[in-house]
């Protein structure tokens, strides 16, 4: 998604500008940067003058650049920063690091089925108890208990995964809040 050729002098507008910053805060909220990187590429971005001086900053990154050339106008794209593999990690972190993307995964899987049998299961109670009106309906609630074990079973995820899921999960959240803060810290304190 680099500018299109002759189009990389192009100056850039303060907005086109912070669309970048925006994008490397992401990159940087992904993990992709450590705080040393994040602060050197966003010091360069907000240097730029012209489109090539932003390039630079996103050579290493997936989705690309999120600015290019288009007619001699400057476009914003739309980025994303959905992640692949790090091919330079050793096999023996690759296959923790599977281990832990496949724990995370069975776990939201997990997570949006109890969702989901818990609002089935309320809205059998209501309609038996409502508008079938039998005085059994109480019945689907113990029931929930072997409802919300099943896609346990079926995924095969113990309670010590479900344990660590819940540790994995808390502790990602509280990384990424740490670096969107710092991001946006950072793109406060260049728009200054």
């Amino acid at each position: 998604m680099t500018g299109t050729s002759g189009g990389g002098g192009l100056r850039l507008s303060d907005d086109e500008r912070l669309h970048a910053l925006n994008a490397i805060g992401e990159h940087y909220a992904a993990g992709r940067l450590d705080v040393d990187e994040f602060y050197e590429r966003t010091g360069s971005i907000a240097d730029a003058r012209t489109l090539d001086g932003v390039q630079q900053s996103f050579r290493d990154l997936p989705g690309g650049v999120p600015l290019r050339a288009d007619g001699g106008a400057i476009v914003k794209v739309p980025f994303t920063v959905s992640g692949t593999a790090d091919a330079a990690m050793p096999a023996s972190q690759q296959s923790t690091e599977t281990e832990l993307a496949s724990l995370l995964r069975r776990g939201k899987w997990i997570e949006s089925l109890d969702w989901l049998v818990l609002g089935l299961t309320l809205v059998a109670f209501l309609i038996l108890n409502n508008v079938v009106d039998w005085d059994y309906a109480w019945v689907v609630w113990p029931s929930l208990i072997v409802t919300l074990g099943l896609p346990r079973m079926i995924l095969g995820f113990s309670d010590s995964d479900e344990e660590l899921y819940g540790e994995l999960k808390e502790s990602e959240d509280e990384a990424r809040k740490k670096r969107l803060r710092e991001a946006a810290e950072r793109i406060k304190e260049l728009e200054a």
